[in-house]
Order: structure tokens, then C-alpha cells, then sequence
């Protein structure tokens, strides 16, 4: 199907359900709305999967993995070839998502939508677009129709991982050079200026991180990005991993499943899909507050407070994976907890 039906027919969660669910909240043995996030967190997830008795037991995270044009100005400390590297790293256990994911038993799906590089893994989800963007310092990062085409397989991944009986999904990615193109978007799509969204990401120096911060700008008013139009913006200065998250979030609202961001980059794309189609928001739960300077900008424009504040930016789906652990309990405690009638106390009554 064409992106446009997926944009067209996303629909509202149930909210039927949510006021099922709080009324569960408020019989159960605590202070009306003590447990604060938990409870709207709780809410949403059974508005989602349509259902008073919310189960998220089978997970994973979509792992982006692609190569940016934009890395042949130096944006970056790492070496281009990292991010072949690191994308089959994944495959091995050895990197942080691994860690995270193995203790909050949650899968990992690698997808390489664009690395640099001929990966020979039956484990990785070939889905190559070409062997990276374009230098956006040149010209637009990418076509507008290989954008859609990006955005098309991130949700193509969702509807395989929901044939699949997966529940809850994370998001990650893995592209050197993708603080560069997040900054750029966010910038545009937030009406920033850049020096607010841009990070040392990898380790810059400062000579580095002014020269980051000048392709950036050079970028943006060589290829004058529509900041009304998401999809133009995506393809003038961002990356394919990006794209590829778009689809993710806009994967999830379609098929209803609950879908995490993680940080930075993460965020920007869920940024994209929310302009694309606001409705997709009830879908997306934040997780934590990444250290890249435009993270807490792009959560002010979502009207998201992350729960977490770890100072955290290693990307990866990391910070997607331990919000599962605060999912979790939050269910736990809404199903597992008796109410008023089972404890014999009479029910907590708000005072006029």
C-alpha cells in the first residue's frame, strides 16, 4: 500500500478503555493518582491495544542502521566505517543494547537501511536504500521518494514484527554522522537556532564542533527545507535511519502496538512522524532525557517529560530497553494490587 493509506488511517486510541482502566485505579488499595506516571502510562497502553488487562510480554527494538553523505565534513570523531562495524556488533552481544535488552528480555531487530557497506548476516533485515545519503552539504540528503520509501519500510517492519506476536516495541539506531543530521532536522522542524540543538556527539573538539555546527547551517539554507512540509525536511537533511524510525512510530500508530523513543536521534524521528500525522502521539511513550543539547527541545515540541534522566547518549535503543523495566512495573502494579474490597478499607474519596 502507498505511505498515504497509513497516513490516512491511524486511528485514536480507545478511550473507552482508558476510563475502564482508571476506574481500576482509583478501587485499588493506594492515594487516588499516587502512582503518578505509572497510572497515565498504565492507561494508555490498554487505550492502545485495546484492552482493560494491558500484556506487553514479547519485545524488541528496531535498531536503524545507516550511513550519512554528510560524515565527508568531518561531523564526527568516528571513522565512517564504525557504523558497518557496530551494526554487526549487534549481532555478536558485545554492545550496549545487547546488555540492556538481554536484562529486560527484550529482542533486538537489526535492520540496515543504508549502511555503507555489503553485510553478509542472515540475522540483519537487508532493507538497503543505497550505501548512504548524500552529502547534504552538496545537495538534498536524499530524493523525496526515497524518504517515503524509508518511511514505508519502517512500517512494513512493524506490521512483520506484529505478525510475529510482538507487543512492545523500542527504537534505536545506529549511523555516525546522525547527531549531525538529528540537529539539522530538529533545527528546522522547531524553528531553533542550531548551536541549540548541536552536541560534541561522539567526542568533537572545539574546532570540530564549531565546523559541525557550520555544515549544519550550510545545509540547511543550501537546500531550504519546508519546515511545513516533514517529509521535505526529512529528505533535504536527514538520514535514512531516521526515515526508517519515522516509519516505526507511524508503523505502531497504524497497527496499534506501544511503541518507546530513545533519545536523540530517536526522538527527532518521532518528532517527523507527529508532524506527519499528530494522532500518532497517543502511540509513543518517551523513556528518558538523552545529554545531546537538543533532546530536552525536540521533548518540549512532542509535549513529552521523559521519565528517566540518566544523562545518557550512547543511542542504540539503550534508553528505549530500560524504560521496558518501568512498563513493566507499571502493569505489574495495576494488575497484581488488590482493591479497596479485597483489603476490607473503605475507598479514598477526593475532598471538595
Amino acid at each position: 500500500m502507498k505511505l498515504q493509506h497509513y497516513i490516512n488511517n491511524i486511528e485514536k486510541i480507545n478511550e473507552e478503555v482508558v476510563c475502564d482502566i482508571q476506574n481500576r485505579l482509583d478501587n485499588l488499595t493506594k492515594p487516588l493518582g499516587s502512582l503518578g506516571k505509572l497510572e497515565e502510562i498504565v492507561k494508555r497502553l490498554g487505550g492502545i491495544l485495546n484492552t482493560s488487562i494491558p500484556k506487553v510480554d514479547k519485545r524488541t527494538i528496531v535498531i536503524m542502521c545507516a550511513d550519512n553523505g554528510v560524515t565527508d565534513e568531518g561531523v564526527s570523531s568516528c571513522p565512517k566505517s564504525v557504523t558497518a562495524t557496530v551494526t554487526k556488533n549487534f549481532l555478536k552481544g558485545i554492545t550496549g543494547i545487547n546488555v540492556f535488552s538481554k536484562h529486560t528480555s527484550s529482542d533486538i531487530t537489526v535492520v540496515d537501511i543504508g549502511v555503507d557497506d555489503d553485510i553478509q548476516c542472515s540475522d540483519i533485515i537487508n532493507r538497503k536504500i543505497r550505501k548512504g545519503t548524500s552529502n547534504m552539504l552538496k545537495g538534498p540528503a536524499m530524493t523525496r521518494e526515497e524518504a517515503e520509501k524509508a518511511i514505508l519500510i519502517g512500517i512494513e517492519i512493524v506490521k512483520d514484527l506484529k505478525e510475529k506476536g510482538y507487543n512492545l516495541l523500542g527504537t534505536g539506531e545506529m549511523g555516525i554522522g546522525n547527531t549531525t543530521t538529528s540537529s539539522a532536522v530538529a533545527a528546522v522542524l522547531t524553528s531553533s537556532e542550531v548551536e541549540k540543538m548541536v552536541g560534541v556527539g561522539s567526542g568533537l573538539s572545539k574546532a570540530a564542533y564549531k565546523n559541525k555546527i557550520d555544515v549544519i547551517k550550510k545545509s540547511i539554507e543550501l537546500n531550504k527545507p519546508d519546515c511545513k512540509d516533514p517529509i521535505d525536511v526529512l529528505s533535504k537533511v536527514g538520514g535514512f535511519d531516521i526515515a526508517g524510525l519515522v516509519g516505526v512510530y507511524l508503523g505502531s500508530a497504524y497497527y496499534k502496538i506501544p511503541v518507546v523513543i530513545d533519545g536523540f536521534i530517536s526522538a527527532t524521528a518521532a518528532l517527523v512522524a507527529i508532524k506527519i500525522n499528530p494522532i500518532a502521539k497517543d502511540y509513543i511513550f518517551p523513556s528518558h532525557s538523552s545529554a545531546e543539547p537538543g533532546s530536552k527541545k525536540i521533548m518540549e515540541a512532542l509535549g513529552f517529560e521523559p521519565t528517566l534522566n540518566l544523562d545518557m547518549r550512547l543511542g542504540e535503543g539503550t534508553g528505549a530497553a530500560l524504560f521496558f523495566n518501568i512498563i513493566d512495573m507499571a502493569v505489574n502494579a495495576y494488575v497484581e494490587m488488590g482493591t479497596f474490597n479485597d483489603a476490607n478499607i473503605e475507598p479514598y474519596k477526593p475532598l471538595n
